[in-house]
């Protein structure tokens, strides 16, 4: 399989609506924000967790697809499974002294493993698999306007215990988000991905992950969230024809309220009902005179 050989910077638009799109365990669990600007977060590890869990399910059984930081996941075993198939002893702590085997190990580890092509890993553990960085990374995740949680009471009728049948109802909390709309943004390293082996399939099936991880990550917490857009900046070369941030510059957000659309954040837009679904916003690419050699995909919506 040939590894990816052109750099690529992409736009990832995704919304929460009644739902935690990433809660804070600091914060007993409230969704993430920036306390400056009341703007709601969703971490990079969360979204690679999407990921993951999208490419374990729809690659499930296939060669070179299983997920190193899987759930209960032991990670001094899944090390040892590179020494046992290339036939070399480990040394606690160390790689083997011979380079050619320690570069066979980590390897093997990146041959097998989608997540470790993919985001890279720190395998330096008792059983020492090497470390290697992943082509592949994205940044925190960011709504476009403020948002402003809601604290939800619940009950719950039922009890754990046959001693506490005759007491009244347990209460709980829900913290929810009524709509929020988030851009991450994300690169694609041509050179790391020839070490790792990151391959065009492979990257075929990061955009796919990134357009359905949603999908398969339903739960009463998160409530409906969706991937709304993927904008992809492809490059002709290697290290790329344009800075990153001068391409995501062209990606402009909209606020709509009755017929009208400004900036999200403008101040004209403050008297305006709140956003509740996606229709509130409107989503512009500037394509006009383009960097030479950059070219524009749009996926997903």
């Amino acid at each position: 399989m040939t590894t990816v050989e052109n750099r690529y910077d992409f736009v990832l638009f995704f919304d929460v609506q009644n739902g935690n799109p990433n809660g804070d365990p600091d914060a007993g669990n409230l969704p993430r924000m920036d306390p400056e600007t009341n703007h709601g977060l969703v971490s990079d590890v969360s979204l690679k967790r999407k990921v993951r869990n999208f490419v374990a399910e729809a690659m499930q059984g296939e060669p070179g697809h299983e997920i190193y930081m899987a759930e209960k996941a032991v990670l001094n075993r899944q090390h040892a499974r590179a020494y046992e198939a290339l036939g070399i002893k480990p040394n606690s702590k160390k790689l083997p002294k011979e380079e050619e085997k320690a570069r066979q190990i980590t390897e093997w580890m990146c041959r097998n493993f989608y997540d470790i092509r993919a985001f890279g890993a720190v395998m330096t553990t008792d059983v020492n698999a090497g470390q290697v960085r992943g082509p592949v990374q994205m940044t925190f995740a960011r709504s476009v306007e403020p948002i402003l949680p809601l604290e939800i009471s619940i009950t719950r009728s039922s009890v754990t215990n046959e001693k506490d049948v005759d007491k009244e109802r347990t209460m709980g909390r829900k913290h929810i988000v009524p709509y929020g709309l988030y851009r991450a943004h994300g690169f694609v390293n041509a050179p790391l991905a020839a070490r790792t082996g990151f391959s065009e399939d492979d990257l075929k099936l990061l955009w796919e992950a990134l357009c359905n991880m949603f999908e398969l990550d339903r739960s009463a917490a998160r409530g409906e969230m969706a991937t709304r857009k993927l904008i992809i900046f492809r490059h002709d070369s290697k290290l790329g024809n344009a800075h990153a941030h001068e391409l995501f510059e062209r990606v402009k957000v909209l606020r709509c309220h009755d017929g009208e659309c400004l900036p999200a954040g403008d101040s004209r837009t403050h008297n305006w009902p709140p956003a509740r679904s996606f229709a509130d916003y409107r989503i512009e690419i500037d394509r006009e005179s383009l960097p030479e050699g950059v070219s524009i995909l749009d996926l997903c919506g």
